[in-house]
């Protein structure tokens, strides 16, 4: 990337907030993924506007990461501009029976601090390893909740660089999908609407949801969380183990033999021994049974 580019970036965010060919592997829950060719990390809701105001100008590709919790990234990296918001726009306010925090702020981190203002609803997203943003686009949800069921409102910004604050019942939210998604908008902060509760019961649920996970999924391995979405009618980790596939390996990737909806880097896996052995999934789970797994994993960069 022309070092002119660069040079913009480290004026709005200093020298020490602007990373040159940031390993990947460092900022997913995968541990995969090869160099991007700037790593930004903003500490503002302007500052991100401005940093895409840049991205547009000089048609430098972007992508918003938060904790990479759903990402392969590819062996080769990605050619472009990281904007990691993450803990660095983390902030978390409770106002009444409502919670308003921005994109950056970790799922367990608004789960705790509505468990603390004794506020219930959220706790099924305790235990899910992403934030607020990531889980506002695409709907994320476990154990019977989604982020719809709890969602009042989240403030984008368009890809023209416009700021809209969109109520949850026109932000088109479905399984896995929003308009956000659609629409290629980046949120940088939503209000959470809870009701009032009792806190040992909120406590309660959180520890058992939380014992649940800890018994069911191969938490002891990177991975990134469920790797194919629920296919209508069925379960796809069934659907994987009834193919036979449990424990399938391609070099360092392996469908957990805990859970088979669960693809591990079991130390060494390279981006295409998972893409790999997802395709090999995908093909057996078809030929078997004639259903479609869909990913719920984002890929990004060439493969």
């Amino acid at each position: 990337m022309k070092e002119e580019i660069r040079q913009r970036f480290c004026n709005l965010l200093g020298e020490d907030r602007v990373l040159v060919q940031e390993p990947m592997s460092r900022h997913t829950t995968f541990r995969i993924g090869g160099a991007a060719d700037l790593f930004l990390m903003p500490g503002s809701l302007r500052e991100v506007q401005e940093i895409l105001g840049i991205c547009r100008e000089e048609a430098v590709p972007w992508f918003i990461l938060g904790n990479g919790s759903n990402l392969l990234v590819s062996d080769e990296g990605y050619r472009g501009v990281i904007i990691q918001m993450y803990r660095n726009l983390g902030e978390i306010t409770v106002d009444g029976t409502c919670i308003r925090a921005q994109a950056g702020a970790l799922l367990s981190g608004i789960a705790a601090a509505a468990r603390e203002a004794s506020l219930a609803g959220f706790e099924f997203a305790g235990g899910i390893p992403g934030t607020l943003g990531g889980a506002v686009v695409m709907n994320a949800g476990a154990y019977g909740g989604e982020m719809k069921d709890v969602l009042k409102e989240a403030t984008v910004l368009t890809s023209e660089g416009d700021i809209l604050t969109i109520p949850v019942e026109k932000l088109e939210m479905g399984y896995r999908t929003s308009i956000i998604k659609t629409a290629g908008y980046t949120v940088l902060e939503a209000v959470l609407s809870l009701e009032k509760g009792d806190q040992s019961a909120i406590r309660e649920r959180m520890k058992e949801l939380s014992e649940k996970r800890i018994s069911k999924q191969p938490l002891e391995y990177p991975s990134a969380g469920s790797t194919f979405k629920r296919p209508e009618g069925y379960f796809a980790g069934k659907l994987i183990m009834d193919a036979g596939l449990r424990g399938y390996r391609v070099g360092g990737a392996q469908v957990s033999e805990k859970h088979c909806g669960f693809v591990i880097n079991t130390g060494n896996a390279t981006a295409q021994d998972v893409r790999t052995l997802m395709q090999d999934v995908q093909n057996k789970v078809w030929k078997d049974f004639g259903v479609k797994l869909e990913p719920e994993v984002k890929f990004l960069g060439d493969f």
